[in-house]
């Protein structure tokens, strides 16, 4: 079973992130390292939500998306130069070890913490996918997923880590 480790303050960031987009989704990326053990959160990487017209047409193959509009009340996209400007800046961080792209969260205003078949049919198997519901403009339940086999979401389990 995948586990995701990450600190107190990355659910902070996430949390603050969420709050002030609110009451559009916020994104952004999960930088860390891959491991046998799950994967471990070095750095929340808050990006822009991109979701626009553009966006729409780039995801005719799935269902409804004709008719989502250009709101980022309820949907989220991270640009691709976005997505391989962090994977390049993780690559060549300071660190002893390179960081890799191990996750992606938003918000969901006014709704659950829960995916959408949307949020399903964009996913990728390899990440993992932080959802913080934000009510009223105050980030509330945050939980934590992963796509099985079969491409279904299942909750994937969360550690809270204090990493000197």
């Amino acid at each position: 079973m995948a586990v995701l480790k990450l600190r107190p303050q990355h659910l902070q960031a996430i949390r603050t992130h969420a709050e002030s987009t609110y009451p559009e989704e916020c994104c952004g990326l999960l930088l860390g390292k891959l491991a046998e053990d799950g994967k471990t959160v070095v750095e929340v990487m808050p990006t822009e939500n991109s979701w626009d017209a553009q966006a729409v047409e780039a995801f005719p193959e799935i269902e409804g998306s004709a008719k989502l509009g250009s709101d980022k009340r309820d949907r989220y996209a991270i640009a691709p130069e976005d997505m391989l400007k962090v994977q390049k800046q993780g690559r060549e961080s300071a660190s002893p070890s390179q960081l890799d792209i191990i996750g992606i969260y938003h918000s969901h205003p006014d709704h659950p913490a829960i995916p959408s078949e949307f949020d399903r049919a964009c996913a990728w198997s390899v990440y993992s996918y932080i959802i913080v519901s934000v009510q009223q403009g105050k980030a509330g339940d945050l939980r934590n997923w992963s796509l099985d086999d079969a491409h279904q979401f299942q909750p994937e389990e969360m550690i809270i880590v204090e990493i000197t």
